[in-house]
């Protein structure tokens, strides 16, 4: 094995043992896989097909039978709601995704390239941003249409100027460095400068962004939903089953029609916060010499002030 391999495997190993150091991180990261697990295996856990109608049984309570209760067409709530965490989590993690790839790539090439690029790029930026978002996704998904792959689509197109801004700011600051200056010096092209010597110097912020991303598009998922504008109602996401709540008298009567689909939009985006905090203080050195002084000067308080 080489030297390299052994230094990443190394690096890589400090950063999982720094991570499980966390409590915030291990939280999070615990909820969040309980979550997935129970979206993959829904069916098995529940013991009922998400789409099982009972009329029978229909707007029933929690009971041992049924955990979360039943719809108005007798469908489990507990199986739905697990099986909607699974498309819920696929938008959310899908679109962060392709939303800082679209503003990392476009924030590392205006930051290290600048003029015109860099000043064409902003004012597309501003643009967008010059428009609330929920009005931009109400337009792409009334020319697009319903469905997963369209809102996924819909929301990496208007939740990359974060990444974007984050990413160019670090790039003004490291173009100027010492290691990019031998990096030009050595004829290295700018794509190899831009992607793999300076980009890697960057990851805090987007690892960062992409956690927060996760997080702000499940919530607005579930708010397209809620109106009838996301995914089609036939496909169980915590936004759909939250449609309930639209009646008067199902707020009033039926509450757990809307209150555990609440709930678990709100425990899952409470998990990404506490992992996106977790690998904020892991990979932003700056953090962690903070968080450092501040507990050593805690220590000193609470050791030496008393003695005034």
């Amino acid at each position: 094995m080489s030297k390299k391999n052994k230094d990443n495997q190394s690096t890589v190993r400090i950063f999982i043992r720094n991570f499980l150091h966390n409590p915030s991180g291990v939280i999070g990261l615990t909820i969040i896989s309980i979550l997935m697990i129970g979206s993959i295996f829904a069916v098995q856990i529940s013991g009922v097909e998400p789409d099982y109608i009972d009329p029978i049984n229909s707007r029933l309570g929690p009971s041992m039978d049924h955990l979360m209760g039943t719809d108005q067409l007798g469908r489990d709530m507990f199986s739905r709601i697990l099986s909607g965490a699974r498309q819920s989590i696929y938008i959310g993690v899908v679109a962060s995704f392709l939303a800082n790839l679209l503003g990392t790539v476009l924030g590392a090439v205006a930051g290290y390239l600048g003029g015109k690029i860099d000043a064409v790029v902003m004012r597309v930026s501003e643009l967008v941003m010059t428009f609330p978002q929920l009005i931009l996704v109400l337009i792409f998904v009334s020319l697009l249409g319903q469905g997963i792959n369209n809102v996924i689509i819909v929301f990496a197109l208007t939740g990359w100027m974060t990444t974007f801004r984050l990413v160019r700011g670090e790039f003004f600051s490291l173009r100027e460095e010492a290691f990019v200056e031998a990096d030009r010096a050595f004829g290295f092209s700018k794509p190899r400068i831009i992607f793999r010597h300076i980009l890697p110097n960057t990851m805090s912020p987007i690892v960062v962004a992409f956690t927060v991303n996760i997080a702000i598009f499940i919530i607005a998922e579930a708010g397209l939903s809620f109106l009838g504008l996301g995914v089609p109602v036939t496909t169980p996401t915590w936004g759909n089953l939250l449609t309930a709540a639209q009646n008067p008298v199902v707020v009033n009567e039926y509450w757990w029609l809307w209150v555990f689909p609440a709930m678990s939009i709100a425990v899952f985006v409470l998990g990404v916060n506490f992992v996106g905090d977790g690998l904020r203080d892991v990979l932003d050195p700056r953090h962690k010499s903070l968080i450092a002084k501040n507990k050593w000067k805690t220590m000193l308080i609470g050791r030496f002030g008393s003695k005034k």
